[in-house]
Formats: structure tokens, sequence, C-alpha cells
């Protein structure tokens, strides 16, 4: 019974009281977004860019709808019955909103299976080359101090005194900030499955040992990590790799 859905739609989901991540997902932006245009994160400032981005998205969306008129497009929501058709510019709208929110599922679950793919995947690295285990050590840390929160995996690649930290991202195409990322958390060994030509800079630069898995053959550039670091091994016989990477997994599980 609403006289103009848009309205409605920003009274509604860009009310103050929903949580701050709801509100940028609904007006178009992630809150890592946010976090990179204004260094900050509080809700107040949440709040005022998710309000003026959904005023220029609006307006970009009456812009091109009046600019190109034989465009058509409609959809149908309906719910318990109760169903509302929408124009384009409300259309688009929607559409963009929910292309944002899968965006953000897709990164947050992206992310929680590279922090769980972390230790065994460094296990089997070095199990593949056969590093002696006083040479790693994986350790739990629990970030917030809180028991309900599952720990993390810190994993270090062990010569006498020096501890190396190592990382495993998966990365996708590559993302350009997560070499910063690496050299914050004092990372001495990067493992992603794909990295940009920008990311093997970075890291170059920062001398941090890298390795990127999605390249054929790439996992065996731990080999060279482990030679600079004096860290002892022995070579993978090409022939028996498909029974040593199942005799290490079914160490791992």
């Amino acid at each position: 019974n609403q006289k103009s859905l848009l309205d409605w739609y920003k009274e509604a989901f860009l009310d103050p009281k929903l949580p701050k991540e709801e509100i940028a997902v609904h007006s178009g932006l992630n809150m890592k977004t946010i976090g990179n245009m204004y260094n900050s994160q509080k809700k107040e400032i949440v709040v005022c860019v998710s309000e003026n981005h959904y005023d220029e998205l609006y307006q970009s969306v009456r812009n091109l709808v009046d600019s190109e008129g034989e465009i058509e497009l409609n959809l149908t929501l309906k719910f318990q019955g109760v169903s509302v058709e929408l124009n384009i510019s409300e259309t688009l709208i929607v559409i963009n909103t929910l292309a944002v929110k899968r965006a953000a599922l897709q990164g947050g679950l992206w992310s929680t299976a590279g922090k769980r793919v972390e230790k065994p995947l460094m296990l089997a690295l070095c199990g593949l080359y056969g590093v002696p285990c006083e040479h790693y050590k994986a350790e739990l840390r629990n970030p917030d101090g809180k028991e309900e929160i599952a720990r993390e995996v810190d994993f270090y690649l062990i010569q006498g005194e020096s501890f190396y930290k190592c990382e495993v991202k998966l990365m996708g195409k590559g993302n350009p900030e997560s070499a910063d990322a690496v050299i914050a958390r004092n990372s001495r060994i990067f493992v992603a499955d794909k990295l940009s030509d920008l990311n093997k800079r970075q890291l170059d630069e920062r001398g941090v040992h890298w390795v990127e898995l999605r390249k054929a053959n790439g996992f065996h550039k731990f080999r060279r990590v482990l030679k600079k670091l004096s860290i002892p091994f022995t070579n993978i016989n090409p022939e028996n790799l498909e029974q040593d990477v199942e005799r290490v997994f079914g160490e791992i599980f």
C-alpha cells in the first residue's frame, strides 16, 4: 500500500536501528569498501555513507531509465500470498542489492575456507617434502580471548631459534591488498591458490617467500622456500607423487 516502493525501501532498509553491516549492503556497498574509503567502519559513518550512496545510486538508475526509454524490466516479489510488482528503477535497485549481498557472502565463505585449510595444507606440504616434525609447528590462538569463538591457527617453519610464520590465503584472481595484510602480520611465507603479478612484486619487494598453488606444479616452489630457509627436506619423486599424496592425507585426516 506504499505510493513509492523506493521511499519505503530507504526508510525500512537504511533504518539506523539496523546493524551497520545490513545498512551498507542494502545501500549497495560493503563494509570493506567503506573501511578502505573512510579508514573507519563506525556506525555513524556507515549510516551517513550508505544514505549518500543510495541517493546517488537511485539518481543514476533514474537517469539510466530516462535516457534509455526502450529498456523494459519488471520484477514481481511474492511472500505468503502477498505480491508487489516493481518497475524498472525499483528492480535495478533490488538486483544491485542482491548482487552486493551475494558477493559479501561469497567473500566471507571463501575467507572461512582459507582459515580452515591453512593447517592441513601446510602439513601436507611438509609431509610431501619430508620436513622433520621439529622444523614446523601449528599453534592455536584465540584472537578475541573468548572461548566460544573458533580458534585460528598460526603455522611456523622452524630453523634453530628462528620461527618463520606462514600464511595461507585463498585469493581467487588475486587481491592487491593482500600483500600488505601479510606484512602487517609479520608473515615470512605466503601460500595462495592464485597470485597476481602485482601480488608477486609486492611480496618480492618485502622479502616474503610465496607459493602459488594453482599454477602448474606451483607447489614445487615450496622446495625453494625450504632451501632458502635452510630447513631440511627430501626431494619428491614424481613417479610416486600420487601414492605420497594419499599417504600424507591419511596421516593428516
